[in-house]
């Protein structure tokens, strides 16, 4: 059975992906690994990169025998895979760049870096995390979404959380848009407040014959706020009726 990998972001966990195992297991074997330093990893230190935190997730997708794969990234592990695509562009069959962008310093971002650095600093862990993630929804704390990726935020350490911002801000994958291989889905929610339309206009126009898709009424976690158009569109992309 072929491999659907989906990649979590900053502050996320494999958790977060709870209603897409559901969805897609009867088709794919799907994986959802914790990077370090978050979810159930959260005791393990965390890399200051983005291209060791690829490096982890192949050598973790080489653990369980995951050799060729469709894969998913979100946010921060939307970087994360751009970056497995230039490492190992063969083991990559589609890929879908979701919510992310070619650059960790995100212009327009709902606040710099260094202010997320300077409250995880100043307010800790769990207040700066919480505060972060209901930027993630439309309706913030309100939203059904909302818990779930509060719960796995708060799990991080001061040293995943600083590590993670520091990874971002250093990376740039805009050079090696052009030569990204695989068939690829750009997803992006109309109202996300971490990566405003210029990041991921950049990834639909840049990644030679790149599709997109654009869910209307959507913050950052649209596959949590609209998980049915989410998964449909996934589903037509993987190829799945």
């Amino acid at each position: 059975m072929k491999s659907l990998v989906f990649v979590h972001g900053y502050l996320g966990g494999g958790k977060q992906w709870a209603d897409q195992v559901e969805t897609f297991s009867g088709h794919f074997r799907v994986i959802t690994p914790d990077l370090p330093g978050f979810g159930e990893n959260h005791a393990m230190s965390t890399p200051e990169s983005i291209r060791e935190l690829a490096i982890y997730v192949l050598n973790k997708l080489d653990e369980l025998d995951a050799k060729r794969f469709h894969l998913v990234g979100h946010s921060m592990g939307g970087m994360i895979v751009q970056e497995m695509a230039a490492l190992a562009p063969e083991r990559i069959d589609k890929l879908v760049l979701y919510g992310t962008g070619p650059v960790g310093n995100m212009p327009g971002r709902f606040e710099t870096i260094d202010e997320s650095r300077r409250g995880v600093k100043e307010k800790g862990v769990e207040a700066t995390g919480r505060r972060i993630v209901a930027t993630w929804f439309q309706r913030g704390e309100s939203a059904d979404g909302y818990p779930v990726c509060a719960e796995l935020a708060v799990k991080a350490s001061l040293q995943a959380a600083l590590a993670g911002l520091t990874a971002m801000e250093n990376w740039s994958g805009e050079s090696a848009l052009s030569k990204i291989t695989s068939s690829t889905l750009v997803l992006w929610g109309d109202g996300d407040r971490a990566y405003p339309w210029i990041q991921p206009e950049q990834l639909w126009r840049q990644i030679g014959g790149a599709q997109l898709g654009v869910i209307p009424g959507c913050s950052h976690a649209v596959h949590l706020e609209k998980p049915h158009l989410f998964n449909a569109m996934l589903l037509d992309f993987l190829g799945i009726d």
